[in-house]
């Protein structure tokens, strides 16, 4: 429990860090003249980075694991926030931007495979609470930049490197306990041999799963990127009760989040995914057309059904795949970071062509994509 506190707390921190970066594009937008086409740039270079190096690294140390991987990468987010406090371009905001993320790619594998290790077989638990860290790091994000940046200006985000040494910190005790486990523990069988699937049809599963990460984060980029702005054109609130409802929106995916895991070790993680995708689609479809009293409410409520979803998706994979743990935590963590960051890249070009009420319309559609969780295979009764 003290490992899998450890990496969920640096997963606050870390999500915390990350989550400022969209809390002050307000800011950044009036400070370096930014259009809505470049605020999405930001956010396709920082997904980008966070997202294509992540299978990769997960990969290669499923093979070759490196314990201090975890502090190491940690610096360079340590890197993109002492940028991003004194850059004095859109380029160097790209570059802070690409470092942050980069930190982040090393980090999401590793830290969920040593929570994986450290779960004592409750699996979901183990994910949910981890992913609960980087929610709740995510909600905090905006409530510190409006706290501390917002209206300061830029050079008050260097306050932000504190917390990622905090982070460097903490890993380099958790990766002292990993290393240790490494030398300590012989290699065993694994905890159960696999679904007992065809391959075509282990394939066929992970594309239903990725499909079902494209439509939640892609809406799920669309809120938390354009909420704020959203709220501010469309009810015309301050741009610190703007913050308020995104927090609120964020801690309901921090509270949904960790309900998941849990939920799914009891009942099925098939019966969390089909029911946190599809079962959020009729209040995305009301959101677009609410007062500002109703869009908080539905908000918090998409928030909570969707965010039970991810912490199932990635554990059925690695129940797919048992032997490439690693590997399938880096695939669907880059996964969702790349897909939020094309999809924020798109969602930023049609705000800006026919403004950004018409992004929450096109995007409320996308939880139908939940019907696709039938086509997943019933673990269960493949293993017997």
């Amino acid at each position: 429990m003290q490992i899998l506190f450890s990496v969920a707390f640096v997963h606050l921190l870390n999500d915390c860090v990350q989550a400022v970066l969209p809390a002050i594009y307000p800011l950044l937008k009036h400070e370096f003249a930014l259009s809505f086409t470049q605020i999405g740039l930001i956010t396709l270079t920082f997904q980008c980075t966070a997202s294509l190096l992540q299978p990769w690294i997960g990969l290669y140390t499923d093979k070759r694991p490196i314990p201090f991987l975890l502090p190491v990468g940690m610096c360079a987010t340590l890197g993109g926030v002492a940028l991003l406090s004194v850059a004095g371009s859109f380029p160097m905001l790209l570059l802070a931007a690409g470092l942050i993320g980069l930190g982040s790619s090393t980090f999401h594998p590793e830290a969920s495979r040593v929570a994986r290790l450290a779960s004592g077989g409750r699996f979901g638990f183990a994910q949910s609470l981890f992913q609960v860290g980087g929610n709740l790091g995510s909600a905090f994000g905006p409530l510190l930049a409006a706290a501390i940046i917002v209206g300061s200006g830029q050079g008050r985000i260097a306050w932000l490197m504190l917390l990622v040494v905090l982070a460097v910190v903490v890993l380099f005790q958790v990766s002292r306990w990993y290393a240790g486990h490494l030398r300590n523990v012989t290699k065993k069988i694994a905890v159960h041999a696999g679904p007992g699937l065809p391959r075509r049809r282990v394939i066929w599963a992970l594309t239903v799963l990725a499909l079902l990460v494209f439509s939640k984060y892609i809406y799920m980029s669309s809120l938390s990127s354009y909420y704020t702005f959203f709220l501010i054109e469309k009810f015309h609130v301050s741009v610190e009760a703007a913050q308020g409802y995104l927090f609120l929106f964020l801690a309901a995916v921090a509270a949904g989040t960790f309900a998941g895991g849990p939920i799914g070790d009891r009942i099925g993680r098939k019966r969390v995914i089909w029911f946190s995708i599809l079962g959020a689609a009729p209040f995305a479809l009301a959101l677009p057309y609410a007062n500002l009293f109703w869009t908080a409410v539905l908000s918090v409520v998409i928030g909570l059904v969707m965010s039970s979803a991810f912490s199932a998706i990635v554990v059925f994979a690695q129940e797919l795949v048992p032997n490439k743990v690693g590997m399938i935590a880096g695939l669907f963590f880059g996964l969702m970071f790349g897909i939020s960051g094309i999809g924020a890249a798109a969602m930023g070009a049609i705000a800006d062509s026919t403004g950004i009420e018409t992004v929450y319309r096109i995007a409320s559609f996308l939880p139908l994509f939940g019907i696709l969780a039938v086509f997943l295979p019933r673990m269960d009764a493949a293993r017997r």
